[in-house]
């Protein structure tokens, strides 16, 4: 183990099949209006918690929600996990200001997700 400190989980993505219906009711359960509103994504930062609506599961077509661990630093992050035997399955990558994220699976097919911000 290297001694690069996971944040804990911060952000949670969630596929959706219908944008528009799926924000009306997250807006509902977290009781707040979305922070970012686009086409192909929609947000909420709800009590230090960030949850997104990705529709059709997003680039990577995922089909249940991923978790994502903010990391300081993602490329140690993914050698590490890599060692420990997960499998890349969408490598760091920037998606705006300087974020970068990342995807793994474990040996069981778990999609698990990694964000670094700068």
């Amino acid at each position: 183990m290297t001694s690069s400190a996971t944040h804990g989980i911060k952000t949670v993505l969630h596929p959706v099949s219908d944008l528009a219906t799926a924000k009306a009711v997250y807006a509902a359960l977290l009781g707040v209006a979305p922070q970012t509103d686009s086409s192909y994504y929609v947000g909420f930062e709800a009590e230090g918690q960030h949850i997104g609506l990705v529709p059709s599961g997003g680039p990577q077509s995922s089909t249940a929600p991923v978790s994502y661990w903010h990391v300081p630093d993602i490329e140690a992050k993914l050698a590490e996990l890599t060692d420990a035997g997960a499998t890349v399955k969408e490598p760091a990558h920037d998606v705006g200001g300087g974020r970068l994220v990342a995807t793994v699976t474990d040996t069981d097919g778990n999609v698990l997700g990694l964000i670094q911000d700068r």
